[in-house]
């Protein structure tokens, strides 16, 4: 892989990552539950006092240690680039809080309104994680480490691996502060369309995929786009 091909990879990676960081803190700002990836962030920010995005970096670090843990000698030292897109994340999520705390709603529709926004950003900022191909956030790279030690489908994986994680932010936020927070039909909704939204933004890539690979447009069945 040449220099110019990396570089648009890492770029498209980067923007992705960005957009996803704003779909979550629109999903945030609703107030209709997070989305299954944030909501244990979302539940320790709340009760440690953290900000989302630092929430975020300390669980995306416990997800690499596990991979370390799982994966042992077959882990590759270029995984270790979840690091740097766990910090990049954070920051962007707490960054994206920061540009829209001046947004407010009156109705429950209002709500809904930016809820959906979030799951729009989410879902296209997945769909260009995947069509880059170059890295991926260190929840995505745990179920991959799950399905290579324990030979499942990584979409049963993946949906076992959020339902999880809902369970853990309910847990948490329940014994904690003693009600819910960050799980509520939002979660359900982004659950069951931002893998659709990220499908729908995959089929219409055709020229983002020649920009990045060139001429070298063949390219093999496209995997899954993860549920965020």
């Amino acid at each position: 892989m040449n220099k110019m091909k990396i570089l648009k990879k890492a770029l498209v990676s980067v923007i992705g990552f960005s957009i996803m960081a704003f779909g979550i803190a629109f999903s945030i700002k609703a107030e209709l539950g997070t989305s299954p990836i944030s909501s244990v962030p979302y539940a320790a920010s709340e009760i440690s006092g953290l900000t989302v995005g630092m929430a975020t970096i300390v669980m995306h670090c416990v997800f690499i240690l596990l991979q370390v843990v799982l994966l042992r000698r077959e882990y590759e030292l270029f995984q270790l680039s979840q690091l740097p897109v766990a910090l990049l994340f954070g920051g962007m999520t707490d960054f994206a809080m920061f540009c829209i705390k001046s947004m407010s709603y009156t109705t429950y529709l209002g709500q809904w309104g930016l809820c959906i926004i979030g799951i729009l950003l989410v879902g296209i900022g997945v769909s260009l994680e995947v069509e880059a191909n170059f890295t991926v956030v260190a929840g995505e790279g745990l179920v991959i480490a799950i399905t290579k030690v324990f030979h499942t489908k990584f979409g049963i994986t993946k949906v076992a691996f959020d339902v999880t994680l809902v369970i853990i932010a309910l847990l948490l936020s329940f014994i904690f502060l003693g009600r819910i927070v960050g799980v509520r039909e939002g979660t359900m909704a982004a659950a069951l369309f931002v893998g659709q939204v990220s499908k729908l933004c995959m089929s219409r890539y055709g020229k983002l995929g020649q920009w990045i690979n060139g001429h070298d447009i063949v390219k093999p069945d496209e995997p899954e786009p993860p549920i965020q």
